[in-house]
């Protein structure tokens, strides 16, 4: 049986929340278990700011 589109909003609201999961549904466990995972991933990649200043082009008469 696959989750309906309401339990899988429960579910991401609690583990994005960092709520526990209440439930034993081995299911919903693998659901809640794949959103904590993918919301860790991403608190390991470094974060890119600012704009890249790669392939610039100026043109001739408005640096001087």
């Amino acid at each position: 049986m696959s989750l309906s589109s309401y339990r899988m909003h429960r579910i991401y609201l609690a583990a994005t929340m960092n709520y526990g999961l209440g439930s034993d549904d081995p299911e919903e466990f693998a659901y809640y278990n794949k959103i904590r995972k993918e919301m860790d991933d991403m608190k390991k990649e470094p974060v890119k700011k600012g704009i890249p200043l790669i392939n610039w082009d100026t043109p001739k008469g408005i640096d001087k």
